[in-house]
C-alpha cells in the first residue's frame, strides 16, 4: 500500500457509490483534492488523455502530469507534448528507461524483437515502459489514466476507479464509460489540442513499429501490435486490473 493508512477496500466502496453515475469533471476534481500530492496523471498523448488534460489542468493547473519517452515514440508525439505544454502553461515531465536494460534487450534479441512473438513483445513493453511506471508511481496513493470499456475486449472490465494490485494504489479512469463520440465531442467544443496521427488514420497510437493507421470502421485498437489476437493487446502498464474483472 503506497502511503495510505485506510483499508483501501473500505475507500474503494467508498468512491464507487460516490463516483456511481457522477460526470468525469466532478470525479477529477474530488481525487485531485482528495489525494493532493500523491496522485499523479499518466499520458500518453491519445485523445482521451488530451481530454482529461484539458479537464484536469482547469481544476487544478498544479495537477502533476508525465509521460513515459520508450524511445520508440514517433516525432508526432513529441509534437504534440509540446503544444500541449504550451497551450497550459504546463509541465509535463518525461521519464525513459533505464538504458542498461534498453542495452542488454536489444543487444540480445534485436531493437525490433516485438515482431519475433508475444513474449518477446511483452519483455519489450516490461523494459520500455512498465518498469519506468512502477518507478514513477512509487510513493503514490493513485494515478489516473485513460481508459475506455469500449476501447478493446481487454478494457471492458475497467471501472472508474479500482484497485491496481500490480502497482499499489488506485487507479482513476473517470472516463471509463464514455464512448469515442463523447471524447471528441469534448475535444471539438473546448478546442483541446490533438495528436496530429489521429487525422492520419491512427485512433490508438503507442510506440511507432507497433502501432499503424486502421481502415474507417475497424476496431480502434486493431492497429495497435496488429500482428497479435485481440486478448493479448495490452502492454502490461493495466495487463493485471483489466483481466481480474
Amino acid at each position: 500500500m503506497n502511503h495510505y493508512d485506510v483499508n483501501p477496500d473500505i475507500v474503494l466502496e467508498q468512491l464507487k457509490r460516490q463516483f456511481d453515475g457522477q460526470k468525469p469533471e466532478v470525479i477529477l476534481a474530488d481525487v485531485l483534492a482528495r489525494f493532493k500530492g500523491r496522485i499523479t496523471f499518466a499520458t500518453s498523448f491519445g485523445a482521451e488523455d488530451q481530454v482529461l488534460t484539458d479537464m484536469a489542468v482547469k481544476t487544478d493547473p498544479s495537477v502533476s502530469i508525465f509521460t513515459i519517452d520508450t524511445g520508440r515514440l514517433p516525432e508526432e508525439t513529441f509534437e504534440i507534448m509540446s503544444r500541449s505544454q504550451a497551450h497550459y502553461g504546463i509541465q509535463i515531465d518525461q521519464y525513459s528507461p533505464d538504458y542498461r536494460e534498453v542495452e542488454a534487450m536489444v543487444n540480445t534479441f534485436g531493437p525490433n524483437l516485438f515482431y519475433d512473438g508475444i513474449e518477446q513483445r511483452k519483455q519489450c513493453c516490461q523494459v520500455r515502459k512498465v518498469s519506468v511506471l512502477r518507478r514513477v508511481l512509487l510513493g503514490h496513493t493513485a494515478w489516473i489514466c485513460g481508459l475506455r470499456k469500449e476501447q478493446s475486449i481487454t478494457r471492458q472490465g475497467i471501472e472508474m476507479v479500482q484497485w491496481d494490485e500490480q502497482f499499489g494504489l488506485f487507479k482513476i479512469c473517470p472516463l471509463a464509460e464514455w464512448s469515442e463520440q463523447q471524447v471528441w465531442d469534448y475535444i471539438r467544443r473546448h478546442q483541446v489540442p490533438y495528436h496530429s496521427l489521429h487525422d492520419k488514420g491512427y485512433p490508438s497510437i503507442g510506440c511507432g513499429p507497433c502501432t499503424r493507421a486502421v481502415e474507417p470502421g475497424q476496431d480502434i485498437r486493431s492497429g495497435r501490435w496488429w500482428w497479435e489476437e485481440p486478448e493479448h493487446k495490452e502492454c502490461g502498464l493495466h495487463w493485471a486490473t483489466t483481466t481480474a474483472h
